[in-house]
């Protein structure tokens, strides 16, 4: 079992949340062994950025984002499932592009599409 830490944004996300989410969500990533990081299953994701290892949690309506540091979680932001930082995030755009696609009216369009 891990030790977990969290960032400012992912303790802003928690307090959002009334008491039994946030006990739900620090339980899935407290819970997670050595074993679940080597053999990662339908809720585990991984992704490489900028040189660091992250990790991608699927915990109910939530994404975790972590690393390993010494035998440490730290969960560096909580997003919500399907949301655009989510997306972002996991495609490793950068923030400022983030911006710029958002304003693009072909990528609203191009979302659209999807949904039909």
């Amino acid at each position: 079992m891990y030790q977990v830490t969290f960032s400012e944004q992912s303790m802003s996300e928690l307090n959002k949340l009334d008491t039994l989410s946030q006990m739900g969500l620090v339980e899935s990533i407290t819970q997670l062994t050595p074993n679940d990081l080597h053999d990662l299953d339908e809720r585990l994701g991984k992704i490489s950025r900028k040189g660091k290892t992250f990790y991608r949690l699927r915990a109910d309506e939530y994404r975790i984002y972590f690393e390993v540091k010494n035998d440490i979680l730290f969960s560096h932001v909580i997003l919500d499932k399907n949301s655009m930082a989510d997306f972002i995030f996991r495609t490793k755009l950068p923030f400022k592009e983030e911006q710029a696609i958002e304003q693009h009216q072909s990528f609203w369009q191009y979302l659209e599409t999807l949904m039909k």
